[in-house]
C-alpha cells in the first residue's frame, strides 16, 4: 500500500461519519453542513483515485461535483430561509 491508498481508506472511513450526520442530524443546518463536508470528501476521493490511476477525467468529475454540491447547498439554504425549518 502506498500513501495515496492509505489516505483514500482514511477519507472513506471518515465519510461514513459524515453520512451519519446527514441522516441523523438533529437540525436541518447540521444536515446541510454534513452534506457539504461529505461532498468535499467525495471530491477528495475522486482526486485521489485520479492520481492513483493517472486519469485526468476524474479531476473533471471532481470539479463538476464540487460545482453541483455548491449550487445545491445554496438552493437548499434559500429554501430553508424562505420556508423555515423542513
Amino acid at each position: 500500500m502506498n500513501f495515496d491508498e492509505i489516505v483514500l481508506i482514511i477519507v472513506a472511513l471518515l465519510s461514513v461519519f459524515e453520512l451519519g450526520r446527514v441522516l441523523i442530524g438533529p437540525t436541518i443546518y447540521d444536515r446541510m453542513l454534513g452534506f457539504a463536508v461529505f461532498s468535499s470528501k467525495v471530491i477528495v476521493t475522486a482526486v485521489i483515485i485520479g492520481t492513483i490511476n493517472e486519469r485526468t477525467f476524474f479531476l473533471d468529475i471532481a470539479l463538476i461535483y464540487g460545482v453541483l454540491g455548491f449550487i445545491s447547498t445554496i438552493m437548499l439554504s434559500r429554501f430553508v430561509e424562505r420556508r423555515g425549518d423542513i
